[in-house]
C-alpha cells in the first residue's frame, strides 16, 4: 500500500472528486480526515470507508472560515497524532459574464478557492515542520490555469493564484522535506458534467462538442484523478515538487477543436 498509516486530510470530500480521493487514499492504507460543509454527506462517505476497514475522521469545515481550518488540523492531530498529507480540493465557482460579476461573488470564490487553500496549506505545513519535516501537499487546480472559458473570471483568478503561491511554498518548504504540487484536472465525470449536459440542446450534441476538444475523446474519471493524488502523496513522487500536472486527456495540448468533417491528407511537395 502506497500510503500505509499516513494521515491525509481531504477537503471538499462530500461529493465528486473529493469522495473518490478519500476512498482511494483509504484503500492505499491512509488514515483519512474528510472535510466539507455538509455533515450528512461526510457521514455517508465515512460509513463506506469504515465498512471497508478504513480509519476515518469527519470534520465539518467551511474553507472561508480561518477558525475552521485551524480546528480541522487540530482535530486531525488529536485523532491520529500527526499529518502527512493534504489534498486541497474544496472549491466553489460562478459561471457568469465578466461584466456582470459582482464583488460579493468574486470575493466568495477567492475566499474559498484561494485564501482558504493558502491558509490550510500554511497551517498543515507548520504542523509538518513541528513533526520534524516531511509531507506532501496536493492542490487541486484546473485546466483553467492554462487557458480560460467565458464566464470564469473569479475561478480562473483563484486557480492561477493557487499555482502561484504553491510554487513559492514548494521552493521554501523543500529543505524541510515538504513537497507541494498542483494537479489540474480536465473535464471530469462529476456533478458539473450533469450541469453542462442540462444546459446543452441534447446530451449527444454536448458529447460531440467536448469530444472534439478532448484528444482522449472522453471525460476524466474521479478515480483517475484520485490515483494521481495518491502518486503525488506517496514516495513514488519523492523528487517532484512545485509542479503543475495536467490530468486532462490532452485537452490543454490541443490548439483548436477537431474539424467537423473529414480532411484530406496534406503532404509536402
Amino acid at each position: 500500500m502506497k500510503l500505509q498509516n499516513k494521515v491525509i486530510i481531504i477537503t471538499g470530500a462530500s461529493k465528486g472528486l473529493g469522495v473518490a480521493m478519500a476512498e482511494e487514499c483509504a484503500r492505499e492504507g491512509a488514515n483519512v480526515v474528510i472535510a466539507a460543509r455538509s455533515k450528512p454527506e461526510l457521514d455517508s462517505v465515512a460509513k463506506r470507508i469504515a465498512a471497508n476497514g478504513g480509519k476515518v475522521e469527519v470534520v465539518v469545515t467551511d474553507m472561508s472560515n480561518p477558525a475552521h481550518l485551524e480546528a480541522l488540523v487540530g482535530c486531525s492531530v488529536a485523532r491520529f497524532g500527526r499529518i502527512d498529507g493534504l489534498i486541497n480540493n474544496a472549491g466553489v465557482n460562478y459561471v457568469k459574464p465578466f461584466l456582470e460579476v459582482d464583488l460579493k461573488e468574486w470575493q466568495r470564490v477567492l475566499d474559498v478557492d484561494l485564501t482558504g487553500s493558502f491558509l490550510l496549506t500554511q497551517i498543515c505545513a507548520r504542523q509538518m515542520k513541528s513533526q520534524g519535516g516531511g509531507g506532501s501537499i496536493v492542490q487541486i487546480a484546473s485546466v483553467h490555469t492554462h487557458a480560460s472559458l467565458a464566464g470564469a473570471a473569479p475561478y480562473d483568478a483563484a486557480k492561477h493564484g493557487m499555482v502561484g503561491f504553491s510554487k513559492a511554498a514548494a521552493v521554501e518548504l523543500a529543505p524541510l522535506g515538504i513537497r507541494v504540487n498542483i494537479l489540474s484536472p480536465g473535464l471530469c465525470a462529476t456533478e458539473i458534467w450533469k450541469d453542462i449536459v442540462a444546459a446543452a440542446p441534447s446530451e449527444q450534441e454536448c458529447l460531440d462538442y467536448w469530444n472534439a476538444n478532448i484528444p482522449g475523446k472522453r471525460l476524466v474519471t474521479p478515480e483517475e484523478v484520485a490515483r494521481c493524488c495518491v502518486f503525488l502523496l506517496s514516495e513514488d513522487s519523492s523528487c517532484i515538487t512545485g509542479t503543475n500536472i495536467f490530468a486532462d486527456l490532452g485537452m490543454t495540448s490541443l490548439l483548436v477543436s477537431r474539424e467537423p468533417y473529414a480532411s484530406k491528407a496534406i503532404t509536402s511537395q
